[in-house]
């Protein structure tokens, strides 16, 4: 075998622009021959996907794969809106989904590297799309929710083909009950959390860093009160925000529950179900949450293709 040294990987991302591993495997393919390994990442799309890596990757779909008793969300993202209305994405994208759902993987990295329906590695498969499709492609993240018994309940807003959309959401219900009440009822609670966005099941589950931001805020609404007022404002003010942001708490968005927390519609489904219920947890992706997107002047880019700017 030829010595594949990191000088000559470093040299083919230098010239091609491709992942180390990638770039590595392509050497020991081609005897550590610089042209033929170059070769052969472009047969395999990744020269060329690597061209785009840099653009940004901000619009896309959220996936989900749902079992009895497991449910997982995936974001699949692309450049633009309209690789989202594509047959060939959306397939990588519920694929992705379904090797996640049935390999218990949810890092990211990881899952790039399990196996994909057909042959190859999900990762493969993304760069293929990329070299198909024309467009940047990038699988941000994945999370999963499950139960020992029970329901996933699941929902998908402004869909564009089966479990495939804008929003997704996943709400795991533990419970020995019975599932023609335990499922329409986690469907509801999951077009609930599409709506009303809890940070967290209860306040256990926020993050420190957040609760320690809104205190702080808290406490600067209202400097110069004595120290013993102040402290019972703040803990006021975050018994206020947790109703306001964890699931339990907030008041159901449902015409049928008014005037009534998710805690409490659950409590009262006991009876129907034959068996308490606990809410096990949820997952909320919002499609590009958190990217920075690019904001272009399409006048001006059409102007300057055209030689006009």
């Amino acid at each position: 075998m030829a010595n594949v040294t990191a000088a000559l990987v470093k040299e083919l991302r230098e010239k091609t622009g491709a992942g180390m591993m990638d770039c590595k495997t392509a050497l020991s393919e081609s005897n550590a021959d610089l042209d033929a390994a170059v070769d052969w990442l472009r047969k395999k799309g990744l020269s060329k996907a690597a061209k785009k890596s840099g653009r940004i990757a901000a619009e896309g779909l959220i996936a989900l794969a749902v079992e009895p008793l497991q449910g997982v969300a995936v974001e699949l993202n692309s450049e633009t809106d309209f690789v989202a209305r594509n047959e060939d994405f959306q397939k990588i994208a519920r694929n992705i989904a379904e090797v996640a759902v049935k390999s218990g993987l949810t890092d990211a990295e990881a899952l790039k590297a399990a196996a994909y329906p057909g042959g190859g590695t999900v990762a493969e498969a993304i760069a293929n799309g990329i070299a198909t499709i024309g467009e940047n492609l990038n699988l941000r993240r994945a999370a999963s929710v499950a139960v020992g018994q029970g329901v996933i309940g699941s929902y998908v807003h402004t869909p564009v083909a089966d479990r495939l959309g804008k929003i997704g959401v996943l709400v795991a219900l533990e419970s020995t009950g019975k599932t023609d009440v335990l499922a329409p009822l986690a469907r509801l609670i999951a077009l609930h959390v599409a709506a009303a966005s809890p940070l967290a099941v209860d306040a256990s589950g926020i993050d420190p860093d957040v609760i320690a931001r809104e205190k702080k805020v808290l406490a600067e609404k209202n400097a110069g009160k004595p120290p013993h007022v102040l402290e019972k404002i703040v803990e006021s003010g975050l018994k206020t925000y947790y109703k306001e942001v964890t699931l339990l708490e907030q008041p159901s968005i449902h015409a049928e529950h008014s005037n009534k927390t998710i805690g409490q519609v659950l409590k009262e489904a006991e009876g129907a179900a034959g068996a308490p219920v606990t809410l096990k947890g949820f997952v909320r992706y919002a499609l590009g949450e958190g990217i920075e997107k690019q904001e272009t002047d399409f006048a001006a880019e059409v102007a300057a293709a055209s030689g006009q700017g």
